[in-house]
């Protein structure tokens, strides 16, 4: 371990293992369970200087103090209601539930009504069978108290013993399931409900609703999934979120597993790009900027293809800009190694690869198809793709060859970049390694006077010249 300990490279997370709260001078200060990452090794034997992640100051720790946040290893049997065994008979739980234990229970899906669920509870030596009814888009056992979910209704459960014989005290897992609670703590993933504060609604997902918050002193954006079968789905998703870690990716900060599941990630600030781009335009975001949006959108595509994932959903409104103007993919928690369309998938047509449409797989290669969709859309400042056609027509017609035309006043060469991304053939279409690399040569690397000045003023200085543009274009017209 110790010589583990002493090749941490900077980046790395590390838990903190106990209180350091009487720092000497020098030192950071921290409470167990928070989240410091490494910068570099000290020249002190054992310790490292490092950032603490909530409050952002920085100073030297002890090695022994802390551990390796490590990712979540990404397995099926990972489970929020590691109690629920589906659709078992009542002879069976109550087989399942000896030794007879006061308080030892599990959930099962009825048999006899269908869509109903039964929390069954040993008492006494006894197995009691609760149903639990679904009305109004609650559950409920005893009309008084009505939940949202099964993990809603456990979590009441164990604290309260309201209608039903005991507190509920130890769960009996199914074979095989592991508590995600569990891991997600060991791994130093779970934060505590106590210590966040919600804010405002900000947005409303297919999933769930997405609030702004704080956390230990950190502005966060908070998606809350009450629904306990998505809940469990966007587990094994954010496990995969635990494993990336780029400038460009929206960063998960952790889990909470209360009433379904939140899922805490740094707050960006200026909403996604598609709005960031519609309420500006021209007037106030230079094709530099742009520039800048299509390269950090690369770059995490970049990774996320030197990972071997799949995006699936690369699209502006899952891009977000943080308040020093820089892109981040999100949602990429619904990446795949290896992506079949299941057959319900509802398909963004006017991003998906022809191939993907039908029916076969997605892939990198599907993923670089829809990032050229994402450049159109950047450099039509937030514009629909496809204007005014259906998505029948626009299926037919990308089928049949049709490809949009350039926005206008797309540098050429960014236009070049496009339909290279749009080959029929996917073996033709660029990696993000190769996109990259023409993008740096052909406008940022040469044009580009740096994002601080760039981002001067709101955005609006650089454009007031004539020259960012005209720059630009000369740049691209050379490279093409």
């Amino acid at each position: 371990e110790s010589t583990q300990r002493m090749s941490w490279s900077a980046g790395t997370q590390c838990v903190a293992k106990r209180h350091h709260t009487k720092p000497k001078s020098g030192e950071l200060a921290y409470s167990k369970g928070e989240i410091l990452t490494i910068l570099d090794e000290s020249e002190k034997k054992g310790y490292y200087r490092a950032k603490h992640n909530t409050t952002g100051e920085e100073g030297l720790i002890n090695s022994a103090n802390v551990r390796e946040r490590h990712a979540l290893r990404v397995v099926p049997s990972l489970s929020l209601m590691p109690w629920f065994h589906g659709k078992i008979s009542g002879p069976e739980a109550a087989c399942k539930l000896q030794p007879a234990e006061d308080g030892l229970f599990l959930v099962r899906e009825s048999i006899r009504h269908p869509g109903d669920y039964v929390l069954c509870v040993s008492f006494s030596g006894d197995v009691i069978h609760y149903r639990i009814i679904y009305q109004d888009n609650k559950l409920t056992i005893d009309n008084k108290q009505h939940f949202y979910n099964l993990i809603d209704m456990v979590e009441f459960y164990s604290k309260n013993k309201g209608s039903i014989a005991t507190t509920l005290l130890k769960p009996k897992p199914k074979q095989g399931a592991k508590s995600a609670e569990l891991e997600l703590s060991k791994n130093g993933w779970l934060l505590d409900i106590k210590k966040l504060q919600l804010g405002e609604k900000i947005g409303d997902g297919e999933f769930g609703a997405v609030y702004e918050g704080e956390y230990i002193g950190q502005q966060v954006a908070v998606k809350i999934i009450k629904c306990d079968v998505t809940a469990q789905a966007f587990l094994l998703e954010t496990a995969v979120m635990t494993k990336l870690q780029h400038k460009n990716l929206v960063r998960l900060l952790g889990v909470i597993a209360h009433k379904g599941l939140h899922i805490i990630t740094e707050l960006m600030k200026k909403g996604n790009l598609v709005n960031f781009l519609r309420t500006r335009g021209r007037s106030l975001v230079p094709t530099l900027q742009l520039l800048r949006f299509a390269l950090d959108v690369c770059e995490g595509m970049e990774y996320l293809e030197s990972k071997k994932l799949v995006h699936r959903d690369l699209a502006a409104r899952n891009v977000l800009v943080s308040d020093d103007i820089v892109a981040k993919v999100s949602d990429f928690g619904l990446t795949k190694a290896d992506s079949k369309v299941s057959d319900d998938a509802k398909l963004p047509v006017k991003w998906t690869a022809p191939e993907a449409l039908k029916k076969e797989k997605l892939s990198t290669k599907s993923d670089v198809w829809s990032y050229g969709i994402l450049l159109w859309e950047i450099f039509s400042y937030g514009r629909q793709p496809y204007p005014k056609m259906s998505l029948k027509e626009v299926k037919e017609g990308v089928e049949a060859g049709y490809r949009m035309e350039a926005p206008e006043d797309c540098p050429p060469a960014v236009y070049t970049l496009m339909r290279t991304c749009w080959e029929q053939d996917p073996r033709r279409r660029p990696t993000f390694h190769k996109l990259r690399e023409k993008l740096e040569s052909h406008s940022v690397g040469e044009c580009s006077p740096g994002r601080e000045e760039q981002n001067s003023a709101q955005l609006g200085a650089c454009s007031s010249a004539s020259g960012a543009g005209c720059v630009l274009r000369t740049c691209s017209e050379t490279a093409n």
